[in-house]
């Protein structure tokens, strides 16, 4: 990468982007394996036959969980992939664009780029309609619908046998053990019972083991659920912000879209952050994701999610910052709870059940600024993290996090 003979096979804007990019060697890549890999793009964008309306399924899966190429910055891999691709994306029908919204949100992110439009070369920015765009459904996960299920089950099998004695029927198996025992003559009703007894045994013995394991399957599905709420339950994982507004209809919110790895695209989601972070600070940012509360529409907008942010000690008026994710953490890593690690998080929090508001007076920032879970029983300290490191408050210490 020493050379720039690597980008003479690009067209010719691009290349006078690349070369200015590559004045900071950390457009370059950060280590040696990033380095290869900013290579292994950059030859791969001057192949002709990269950018071409058959590839960009491919590239689309490729692209699900990233944000950028290389790392988690800007490198000129993402500069020569953006150029080689824009003569295909600029003549793109809406249609075409929608079926492969990854490339789509990955290539109006690097478009909008600043080391990219403040460079004279760059070429003409492409408009998408995201407006008209298909909404992508988000569905509570299964278990909770079964558990709905069962209940209903549950409630019309009660329904029927309250109905069967309203009306003087005893349910068949009874009524027909009943004909059994009343059609038996006096002198063999000893032989008869017996026997009678001895199928009613084995039958309740059999539909025992089967409740059994029915309870075991109940109680299996719903374990997640059932019990006092635990950190574990709620879903955080690590988000780019990749474009952030001052909501139209107030002047307090913004409106961000938020990249979460996910095939669907970033999620929309409203922070009240604008008297706290100036809207410099929010663009490009790593934060962590709350993604399984229930979306809830805040001035006419639908929230999808919520930046979990630690507030000072001394309250809102000492100021309100977003949680950062370790370095090295990728969009749409898992964060989890020390101590939780193999506990998986609820497809959707019930607000009836108040978990969140549960747990989050544990949620605290220490004097290290590293954000923990503090078990109110035990005292016991859970670390908030990936698998790269521990979350943190940029500054503030002894904060409360929400």
């Amino acid at each position: 990468m020493s050379s720039n003979s690597l980008f003479d096979n690009l067209p010719q804007n691009i290349r006078e982007i690349v070369e200015t990019m590559s004045n900071d060697e950390r457009h370059l890549g950060q280590t040696d394996t990033d380095k290869k890999a900013v290579s292994d793009w950059v030859t791969k964008a001057s192949d002709a036959s990269f950018a071409s309306a058959e590839t960009l399924p491919t590239f689309n899966t490729e692209l699900v969980s990233r944000t950028y190429l290389v790392g988690n910055s800007l490198t000129v891999a993402d500069v020569a992939i953006y150029g080689a691709l824009h003569p295909i994306i600029s003549k793109l029908t809406p249609d075409r664009y929608y079926s492969v919204p990854s490339v789509t949100r990955y290539f109006d992110h690097i478009q909008n780029n600043a080391s990219i439009r403040s460079n004279a070369a760059a070429p003409d920015l492409v408009s998408f309609d995201f407006g008209n765009a298909p909404k992508q459904e988000r569905k509570a996960e299964a278990p909770v619908k079964k558990k709905k299920e069962k209940k209903e089950a549950a409630d019309t099998e009660a329904t029927e046998v309250a109905s069967s004695s309203a009306k003087g029927k005893a349910p068949v198996r009874k009524a027909e053990e009943a004909a059994s025992t009343e059609q038996a003559p006096a002198n063999t009703s000893g032989k008869k019972e017996k026997k009678e007894k001895t199928k009613k045994e084995a039958t309740s013995t059999a539909e025992g083991s089967k409740k059994g394991e029915s309870s075991k399957a109940t109680a299996g599905a719903g374990t997640a659920e059932s019990g006092d709420p635990i950190p574990s339950m709620i879903d955080l994982r690590v988000g780019h912000i990749v474009d952030v507004k001052v909501h139209p209809d107030a002047d307090s919110l913004y409106v961000e879209q938020i990249d979460l790895g996910e095939e669907g695209g970033p999620r929309t989601v409203i922070s009240g952050l604008v008297n706290y972070v100036p809207i410099e600070q929010m663009k490009d940012r790593y934060i962590v994701a709350v993604c399984n509360l229930k979306p809830v529409t805040m001035r006419g907008i639908k929230s999808h999610a919520m930046v979990l942010c630690a507030t000072s000690k001394e309250g809102k008026e000492g100021g309100v910052e977003p949680v950062d994710p370790p370095a090295g953490a990728k969009v749409g890593d898992r964060i989890y709870f020390e101590g939780f690690e193999d506990k998986e998080p609820l497809s959707q929090l019930n607000p009836k059940k108040k978990i969140f508001e549960t747990i989050q007076p544990g949620f605290v920032t220490l004097e290290t600024r590293e954000a923990a879970w503090v078990d109110p029983v035990s005292k016991t300290i859970h670390h908030i993290r990936t698998k790269e490191g521990i979350c943190s408050a940029p500054t503030f210490v002894g904060a409360s996090l929400s």
